[in-house]
């Protein structure tokens, strides 16, 4: 169980959040309800108040299973008490040709994004959303493993793409807040340039301040560090990292066994931001240094990502109990200054394989 002082404090909101969120992105395709209220239950019981949601989950996204997840959870949080949760949900953006969603949104404008809102909380029958994140930016940016900013697709059909403003999504996010349906704004996939975007003209304009980024974090991708991290401490913002064993690669059983069954090799070509050459070997690198200090994989993994100075919560996700058991024990696994500065040496030396 957790102790108070475990519990971590979100700038800009009443919310304070358990160090592990439970990620549910599985719940509805690799989980049945069953499963699901399982793990909820054991979560809940374990002190972990905070669930992560979005509305097009499970992943990866399909027809026939967008919002089965929310479904699952709503289902499962009538019977809680709702006061005790931190909920989040994240709305789904355009440009990624899921045309199941809304009709396939062509941008975050405020229709799309009241509508998206009051589809979750229908489904998950609940009156607000503590969290509401934007899951990935309007605007033109790499994307989900592809790591170069290309100004091209700024351009289709020649000429320049209109963005919907930054100001005009805050404006939105902030009727929503005002009217109770969300307590808390927040960004998931963002850039620095879009981080302070955000902050600024929020203080500008008096409209909200967001008040965490949720990104992939991991041995293999702690591209958050150039630039993000400063950003963080300076404007207080919470951070919420996902894909900490990096889709499970970093539990080490596709190193001898490339068919091992998971999200990898159940979803080809769903993994593309860790299908990259120098993966494999650094995996292989953290692999020994664990077995040196006597330590599963798994277990360094998200130890070194608990312990992060900037970590808010990490989002553990799980397939089994026996997974989610030994993922939230990882938490109380304190790593030598020595296993750390290896960490360093193997990060300098293979750095960022899956960006």
């Amino acid at each position: 169980m957790f102790s108070e002082q475990d519990y971590r404090q979100l700038n800009n909101t009443e919310l304070k959040l358990s160090p592990i969120t439970l990620g549910t992105m599985t719940f509805g395709d690799q989980n049945s309800k069953q499963d699901a209220f399982e793990q909820l239950d054991y979560a809940l019981e374990y002190g972990i108040n905070s669930i992560d949601v979005a509305e097009l989950y499970p992943v990866p996204p399909k027809a026939d299973t967008y919002t089965k997840t929310e479904t699952i959870v709503g289902e499962w949080l009538k019977s809680q008490n709702r006061e005790k949760i931190i909920l989040s949900s994240k709305i789904a953006g355009p440009r990624r040709d899921l045309n199941w969603i809304r009709g396939g949104p062509i941008a975050l404008d405020e229709s799309n994004i009241i509508a998206a809102v009051d589809g979750t909380l229908r489904r998950m029958q609940t009156d607000y959303l503590d969290l509401l994140y934007l899951h990935w930016p309007e605007r033109n940016v790499p994307m989900f493993g592809q790591y170069r900013f290309d100004p091209n697709e700024e351009i289709k059909n020649g000429k320049q793409i209109e963005w919907i403003s930054i100001e005009n999504q805050l404006e939105t996010l902030s009727k929503l807040v005002n009217s109770g349906k969300v307590k808390g704004i927040a960004l998931s996939n963002e850039f620095p340039w879009g981080l302070m975007q955000f902050i600024k003209i929020a203080k500008e304009y008096g409209y909200p301040l967001i008040c965490a980024l949720q990104n992939s974090y991991s041995l293999l991708n702690r591209t958050i560090e150039f630039g993000t991290t400063e950003i963080l401490y300076r404007e207080k913002l919470g951070f919420l990292a996902y894909s900490p064993l990096a889709f499970g690669y970093l539990t080490g059983k596709y190193i001898n066994n490339p068919s091992a069954i998971g999200r990898v090799t159940l979803f080809p070509g769903y993994a593309k931001r860790f299908d990259k050459p120098g993966v494999n070997s650094a995996v292989d690198k953290y692999a020994q240094l664990a077995r040196k200090y006597e330590l599963g994989l798994t277990e360094m993994s998200l130890a070194f990502v608990f312990s992060q100075w900037f970590m808010t919560s990490t989002i553990i996700g799980a397939t089994s109990m026996d997974q989610l058991k030994q993922n939230i024990n990882a938490y109380r696994i304190d790593l030598p200054k020595e296993l750390l500065s290896e960490i360093e040496y193997i990060h300098l030396s293979a750095m960022n394989p899956a960006p």
